[in-house]
């Protein structure tokens, strides 16, 4: 075998490698429901030496982190993007909200751990831009480009601490219907009240 072609190998294995231990990880964590689950332990799930962990992530923490974000990135962008053009706002929410109540038990132990604060921004960041399209979609070229940012990131900060107390203090079993229409409830009051400010004033 070449060079040319041991690289493309090599480039599988290290993908395959690295899936592997974001999988398991999410895997051993919901089934303890604790993030205090050992590289060992994940390790040998995922059918790796601790050394292989050590090369992908470096520390447990940074591995939770991306497979708490690989898990979103999998399963609830794809759901989310798939969702009809002319789909409503309450049926994208309930989506989001379906996706943690599915996987509580991994969301729960990691937003109580050392990586929450981590793992909150790295959901935000991820929904962000899926915030700014539909607030810049429903007002147009009525608010400034800056304000649109501004209002997509006060939105999805919000939404996500709202999501992350549903998660970590909700009632068993979550009811992602009855939490879509209560954040949808407390969006329509911010988005309304957004509305009566004089497009003038924003620019």
């Amino acid at each position: 075998m070449d060079l040319n072609e041991a690289e493309p190998a090599r480039d599988r294995r290290v993908r395959r490698s690295r899936a592997a231990l974001m999988r398991a990880a999410v895997e051993l964590v919901s089934e303890r429901g604790t993030a205090a689950v050992t590289l060992s332990d994940i390790a040998g799930a995922a059918d790796v030496s601790r050394r292989v962990v050590y090369q992908h992530f470096g520390d447990r923490d940074t591995l939770l982190l991306e497979a708490g974000l690989d898990l979103a990135r999998r399963e609830l962008l794809p759901r989310l993007a798939e969702t009809p053009q002319e789909a409503t706002g309450r049926e994208q929410t309930l989506a989001t909200a379906r996706h943690f109540a599915d996987h509580r038990a991994f969301y729960r132990a990691l937003l109580t751990g050392s990586c929450a604060f981590a793992l909150d921004r790295g959901l935000i960041s991820l929904l962000l831009p899926i915030n700014r399209q539909a607030i810049g979609k429903l007002y147009g070229d009525r608010l400034s480009r800056q304000v649109v940012d501004d209002l997509a990131v006060l939105l999805t900060g919000g939404a996500g601490s709202f999501i992350t107390s549903w998660v970590v203090e909700g009632d068993d079993p979550l009811d992602p219907e009855a939490f879509t229409d209560r954040l949808l409830d407390v969006m329509s009051v911010l988005m309304t009240a957004t509305g009566r400010i004089d497009a003038e004033d924003v620019r």
